[in-house]
């Protein structure tokens, strides 16, 4: 038994943790199954009036590997809008096997990719709220430990210049970013927390010094600023019963501290931010935020998977879309269309080409290439949100 209410690696893939009635068809059919070659395709049933960050393929492969299946996906960290031009729905992956090898595997596919895809989603809209100014991925203690590395991925990916968890920092090859907590100035009171954590600062780090504690921020900012000569970042948790109006107090000790010539010293914001909050506190002054979680509770995107295919012939249920499918995106004005699997390119009604986006990744259960990092990942996120960005600034 494991000690926590968490299923093991070992559960998942034997199928435990998926929904009863994929275990008992799969029984029901018996003999049935050897002759049952299927492609199945997940798409979202909703939202669609937003884009979304496509994230968690990764465990989908390692889930799938060595099952005799082929698999292709579009990349992770594209980011696309679940309808194509003309409201087809966009395949995201493609399975295709004998449904007993991995029909028992649907509720894990989704949830690997329900979840992670709305984090990131949601990473990906507090970064365009930021702009160019750090933003970090406070948000593991809201949820589940067991999925803490899950989250600071995919907050990663999403574009979160820094993650707060051990485990997801060094799934993502980056060190944890931390500040100080609360505790360590109630405990030893805030001049000798701020000096202790100044000590302990290794080098190549961000100071970072928690101003709230006890004292008003704009007096506690004017004492730092007097009793340290290098601190990179002051940090406002101010809980809600004393913000009032938090962009004031912003704009008030900025004010203070550049009156006295410190205007080296960056502030820092954290506590129940999300891209709204963000973007009004980046107006206001704020250059660094610690958001949580609006990130690590975002709402999961609601994928569903469907057999598109039974033995090579065009068949799915009713409000579905038969048949394999490939996804086309313009490389000039990023339009999508969904075609049958047959066609891998065609020209744009703007002049550009439109490539196929779906990707083999899996051959019999056999990986093709080496998976790229995450932070290669995050890359091609952020210069896909590039475009939503420059889109909503010319709105």
């Amino acid at each position: 038994m494991n000690t926590f209410n968490i299923a093991s690696d070992e559960e998942i893939k034997k199928g435990l943790a998926s929904d009863v009635y994929f275990e008992r068809t799969i029984k029901a059919l018996g003999n049935r199954c050897k002759d049952l070659e299927v492609s199945m395709e997940a798409t979202i049933s909703g939202p669609l009036d937003t884009w979304i960050n496509f994230t968690g393929l990764d465990e989908v492969i390692k889930l799938l590997e060595n099952i005799d299946v082929d698999l292709y996906a579009i990349p992770e960290g594209t980011i696309i809008y679940p309808r194509d031009a003309n409201g087809m729905p966009v395949p995201f992956i493609r399975i295709e096997g004998k449904y007993c090898d991995f029909g028992m595997y649907e509720t894990a596919i989704l949830g690997f990719i329900c979840q992670a895809s709305g984090i990131s989603t949601k990473a990906s809209k507090v970064r365009m709220a930021a702009g160019d100014l750090p933003f970090f991925s406070f948000g593991i203690r809201r949820m589940h430990p067991a999925i803490s590395p899950m989250i600071d991925r995919s907050a990663y990916i999403g574009g979160a210049d820094g993650v707060s968890g051990v485990l997801g920092a060094r799934i993502i090859g980056e060190d944890p970013v931390g500040t100080m907590p609360h505790a360590l100035s109630i405990m030893i009171g805030d001049e000798d927390a701020w000096k202790l954590t100044l000590e302990n600062t290794k080098s190549g780090q961000k100071s970072v010094l928690l101003i709230d504690t006890y004292m008003d921020e704009k007096f506690a900012a004017i004492k730092v600023a007097e009793l340290f000569d290098k601190v990179d970042y002051i940090r406002l948790d101010t809980p809600s019963s004393r913000r009032g109006n938090f962009e004031a107090l912003i704009r008030e000790v900025r004010w203070e501290l550049a009156l006295r010539g410190r205007k080296d010293i960056k502030i820092m914001v954290s506590g129940g931010l999300d891209e709204n909050t963000v973007r009004r506190l980046r107006d206001a002054g704020a250059e660094a935020f610690g958001v949580g979680t609006s990130i690590s509770s975002a709402k999961p995107f609601d994928f569903a998977m469907d057999i598109v295919e039974v033995n090579g012939k065009p068949e799915t249920k009713r409000g579905k879309m038969s048949g394999k499918k490939n996804v086309l995106r313009c490389e000039k004005c990023n339009r999508v269309e969904v075609v049958p699997a047959d066609v891998q390119e065609k020209a744009c009604p703007c002049g550009g080409m439109m490539r196929n986006l779906m990707v083999k990744y899996l051959s019999h259960g056999k990986r093709l290439f080496e998976y790229p990092l995450p932070r290669a990942i995050r890359e091609r996120s952020l210069k896909e949100l590039k475009f939503f960005i420059d889109q909503d600034q010319n709105k």
